[in-house]
């Protein structure tokens, strides 16, 4: 009997997996051995210290770009993600309509935009605001990281509402429940797992934006990422190695918290 068709068993299947997992995680697991680094040089290992998250942590520039970082993250992902479920709720539980697919595509046409273009669009209308308004606060970054952040939690919400049975909504539209009160028990319970992962994936984004963050905040308003931007100018120190491994360990617990409440809730 033929087998059927495996890559695994193809030759040098292996030697090419190893090697892309050593590209992936080599770097990671090298900043990480060297964020415990007690000498200042981050090529030099001096021995195992924790020196340099102290000096991080009693560090007020990180604690305040650490602190506005996750205020913007909290905010834009929000609201990124209440604004994504409307459009996909919008582009999925209605009637074919004329421009519907031309709606799909204006909303997802940011992904395929540089970074570098959205920041320079933004940072001309931001200061044209800031010339008319005089108002210069955190509120032009909350707005710039909601818009980038709208298609990429629009994507996994879309996504869960396709796949989703709708028989559970007919039968309440059959039993007389109206729309708001079929998507508060119906609907949402079922959107829930794909509203958390547009939420956090919102939020990593934002929480690691450097292009637009740079392009349009104002003085004294660096994030975490910014911040460590403008240190790494001036020299490398196993501090930022430190805060990256921070940062690190902040992802992992997100991604495992992400899968451990979407399994409860499917």
């Amino acid at each position: 009997m033929r087998k059927g068709f495996s890559v695994r068993h193809q030759p040098g299947f292996t030697a090419i997996a190893i090697a892309c997992f050593a590209l992936l995680y080599l770097p990671v697991v090298t900043l990480v051995v060297y964020a415990f680094n007690s000498a200042p040089s981050v090529a030099a290992w001096g021995g195992f210290s924790l020196h340099w998250f102290e000096v991080a942590l009693t560090n007020s520039d990180v604690i305040d770009a650490s602190v506005r970082s996750f205020q913007i993250a909290t905010v834009a992902a929000t609201l990124a993600t209440v604004f994504a479920t409307m459009a996909a709720l919008a582009t999925t539980r209605t009637r074919r309509y004329r421009g519907q697919t031309f709606i799909y595509a204006f909303i997802n046409q940011p992904l395929m935009v540089p970074e570098i273009v959205t920041a320079v669009a933004l940072l001309i209308i931001v200061a044209q605001l800031k010339a008319v308004t005089g108002y210069s606060g955190l509120g032009y970054l909350i707005a710039a990281h909601t818009a980038f952040c709208i298609p990429f939690a629009y994507l996994p919400i879309r996504a869960r509402l396709e796949n989703m049975d709708l028989s559970l909504e007919r039968a309440a539209a059959d039993l007389y429940a109206k729309p708001l009160y079929t998507f508060r028990r119906v609907t949402l319970p079922l959107l829930w797992p794909g509203i958390l992962g547009a939420f956090m994936l919102a939020f990593v984004l934002s929480l690691d934006d450097v292009v637009i963050t740079e392009f349009v905040k104002s003085g004294g308003q660096d994030t975490l990422p910014t911040y460590m931007l403008g240190q790494i100018r001036r020299g490398i120190t196993p501090e930022m190695n430190a805060i990256s491994t921070a940062f690190l360990l902040l992802s992992v617990v997100i991604v495992t918290l992400f899968f451990v409440v979407s399994r409860k809730c499917t």
